[in-house]
């Protein structure tokens, strides 16, 4: 009983817990005093087995349904049927004391077994009830129909053990042949037990006590059968202890408290398989009853009737155990058929169903088209609201599709976020009128727009043709046509032609070189000055990678770092940068002691835990201090950081780092992440500065950014100055360091070394963008 369940009333002083010790304890007495009087062959002997029995199965009874009552509602139906068979088994006891007294013989009465069978019944209900039991109809037949294959096996074992040195003469009462059916019946329910108990290190412990008990009922009645057989049983032999033994340990089951899973809180928890010996429990025995039938025969070369009866029994109800695991195989078969080709969230086809019902459309000759939509922002969705919004949109979206498309095409579920549409036959919709309207379909619809959980999506066009020569062809032109789509500004669709598909083509092979480029030595580095405002004095040098490609020639980063970002190539990259960075740092050290050095790191390389191993190294590998070493990170890669990612920023900063924002004022510019992450200055981004000249609000915002800067204790470098007015502007403004083709071109190291002493503010340089 569970503390919860302890009540105090003003008319019972005594706790219920203590009530239940108590009936235990008297229990158990009486169950020590019986066996005293019988190994003592006291007068009564008899009278006392029968009232010790009537007794404890009462106090089990009572017990059982304190238990329904005190159990949550799933258990109730378990301990109310166990109180059911504990009442009938005392039922079954006085009616068998009162026709024993007087009686000549033992009270074998249709009564008494009408009696005990019922308590069969509800016995085996309230294991069918438990809550590991099977909860299908079907299920619950097959656990019976292995209950009764065990029991009937029995049968010709248990005649040639116990009957076949009994006179054939003595086998003429119906009782005597007959009376092996109550061993029989234990072990059937024995064996439901053993089936519906779960998993060993699961098992509810009250199913355990349940089990022992009926264990000792079944050892019990086959003693019982032995000796009644024999003529060697008289009421009162020790052996009749067993059963009151049997009902104790029901009334102490109860005493559990109830599982912490009893209201299904663990449904998503994936069951265990069974042992292999659970699952062969019900034919095990069928083996030892075939060899007891040959046993079994006599010498005339007949079969006991009993022993041929139940040996029918056994294989009707083989067969029907066996109808019964073909028509479950099939409804398994039928279920992985339907997990192996439909998408388990939305309901579509799968990937696999698609691909099948491409190939054999393509084997029809007919037209084939194939569009690929891949969502757009769909990763913002989930990590702004959580994967569960995330799923409601792809059920939404699922819906939406399958309301345009209908009989025109097949809809599939790729994985992810990217669907397919299969378009054959007739074609009675082109495929682009088809993407159209799949485009106006996802659109938000009102009031959607301002939840922002409805990305876009990119449709790519695959139409098969003479150029295909399988669907994995087919397949990988809507790819290209996809990603075309998603560079054409998403929220579109792009039909894949043979210009494409060279141009992906060319984009793979340069992916294959990008791949060699850092071991090869094919990357190098190049330095833009950032110089102080004030003085024209060169206080630092971002490195920018660039890459001399042996085929194409030097290449910048724009044609190859957006690669690198989206193959993971930018980690070994940001690396190598690292390193070179400061390297060249080390080299004017006795230049320019105080000039430092800046790097631009990815947000993948952010994310990363060896990140502050990587720094560290390159910094002590160069002998450059910690400080000279600034790590530029732009406004998105922080915004979508976790707190490990802040965290390690925070480390960076504790052993001297600098940590620019770079592109300030491009991303999700806000107040919050401000106090956040342990910045040490920010940049503002181009674009601002390059509107300096005839815009105001550009103005505005450079200054404004400036002011909130020295708020935080920032420091500020404006990027992209081109002209003199804009230094000018930003000088005025109060920014302290700039960076831009006015005060200097990106360029290798050893020029750069050259303009490592102060230079003056004189006549602008070229204008021209600043290269990245």
């Amino acid at each position: 009983m569970q503390p919860q369940d302890v009540t105090v009333a003003a008319a019972a002083p005594v706790p219920p817990r203590r009530v239940g010790r108590l009936g235990l304890l008297a229990a158990g007495l009486v169950v020590l005093v019986e066996l005293v009087w019988l190994l003592a062959e006291l007068p009564g002997a008899a009278l006392a087995s029968d009232l010790g029995a009537v007794t404890v199965a009462s106090w089990s009874m009572a017990a059982c349904v304190a238990a329904a009552h005190r159990h949550p509602v799933p258990l109730r139906r378990f301990w109310s049927l166990l109180a059911a068979t504990m009442g009938l088994a005392a039922l079954g006891r006085t009616v068998w004391t009162v026709e024993r007294i007087g009686a000549d013989d033992l009270p074998h009465t249709p009564l008494i077994g009408a009696i005990f069978t019922l308590g069969l019944i509800t016995g085996t209900g309230a294991l069918l009830s438990s809550l590991s039991a099977p909860r299908s109809a079907v299920g619950r037949a097959r656990t019976v129909l292995d209950g009764v294959i065990v029991g009937l096996a029995l049968i010709p074992i248990g005649w040639v053990v116990v009957f076949r040195d009994v006179a054939a003469a003595d086998l003429i009462d119906p009782l005597r042949s007959f009376a092996l059916l109550y061993p029989m019946l234990d072990l059937m329910q024995l064996t439901i037990l053993v089936a519906v108990a779960g998993p060993a290190r699961r098992t509810w412990a009250p199913l355990t006590v349940i089990g022992v008990s009926l264990a000792i009922r079944a050892a019990a009645d086959a003693g019982y059968v032995s000796l009644f057989a024999h003529d060697t049983y008289a009421p009162g032999h020790p052996i009749d202890v067993c059963w009151p033994l049997s009902y104790l340990l029901v009334g102490v089951a109860t005493g559990y408290p109830p599982p912490p899973t009893c209201d299904g809180a663990d449904d998503t928890v994936e069951s265990p398989l069974p042992p292999w010996w659970r699952v062969a429990l019900p034919y095990l025995p069928v083996g030892g009853a075939i060899v007891a039938v040959l046993l079994s025969r006599r010498p005339t070369g007949q079969t006991p009737h009993l022993v041929f009866v139940g040996m029918m029994a056994l294989l009707g109800v083989l067969a029907v155990r066996q109808g019964l695991a073909a028509n479950e195989n099939l409804r398994l078969v039928a279920r992985l058929r339907r997990l192996a080709y439909s998408d388990q969230l939305t309901g579509l086809p799968n990937r696999l169903m698609f691909t099948r019902r491409l190939r054999r459309a393509l084997r029809t000759r007919a037209p084939v088209a194939v569009l690929l939509l891949d969502l757009d922002g769909f990763k913002q969705v989930n990590d702004r609201f959580g994967h569960a919004a995330g799923d409601r949109l792809l059920i939404s979206i699922a819906e939406r599709m399958h309301d345009v498309v209908g009989d025109a095409g097949t809809i599939a579920r790729l994985g992810g976020d990217e669907f397919a549409v299969l378009v054959d036959g007739g074609r009675s919709v082109p495929p682009e009128r088809l993407a159209d309207r799949l485009l106006a379909a996802l659109e938000p619809l009102p009031g959607e727009e301002d939840l922002g959980v409805h990305p876009s999506a990119s449709i790519g066009i695959a139409e098969y043709g003479p150029q295909h020569t399988s669907h994995t062809d087919l397949l990988r032109d809507a790819d290209i046509a996809m990603y075309a789509a998603k560079a054409a500004g998403k929220s579109a669709y792009r039909t894949c032609t043979p210009l494409l598909r060279e141009s992906a083509v060319t984009r793979a092979e340069l992916i294959a070189d990008l791949r060699r480029a850092v071991d090869e030595r094919q990357l190098y580095l190049e330095y833009q000055p950032i110089v102080d405002l004030a003085t024209g004095t060169v206080r630092s040098a971002e490195a920018l990678v660039r890459w001399r490609h042996p085929r194409l020639g030097p290449l910048t980063p724009a044609r190859f770092l957006p690669l690198a970002e989206e193959t993971g190539l930018i980690l070994p990259i940001d690396r190598w940068v690292i390193h070179e960075a400061c390297r060249a740092a080390g080299a004017w050290r006795e230049r320019a002691p105080e000039a430092t050095v800046a790097v631009n790191i990815s947000a993948a390389h952010l994310r990363r835990p060896d990140l502050i191993a990587t720094v560290t190294g390159a910094t002590a590998g160069a002998g450059l201090a910690p400080r000279a070493l600034t790590l530029e990170l732009t406004e998105s890669a922080l915004i979508e950081g976790s707190d490990a990612v802040l965290e390690r920023l925070g480390q960076l900063r504790e052993l001297g780092i600098r940590i620019a924002i770079d592109d300030f004022g491009t991303g999700y510019s806000s107040l919050s992440y401000l106090h956040r992450i342990p910045a040490t200055e920010l940049k503002i981004d181009r674009s601002f500065v390059a509107r300096l000249d005839d815009d105001a609000r550009a103005y505005a915002t450079v200054e404004m950014v400036t002011r909130l800067a020295g708020a935080f204790d920032l420091a500020v470098v404006a990027e992209g100055v081109e002209t003199e007015a804009q230094h000018a502007a930003v000088t005025a403004i109060g920014c302290v360091h700039g960076q831009g083709w006015r005060y200097g071109r990106p360029v290798a190291l050893a020029e750069l070394l050259t303009t490592l002493t102060p230079v003056d503010a004189g006549p602008p340089r070229p204008a021209g963008r600043s290269a990245r």
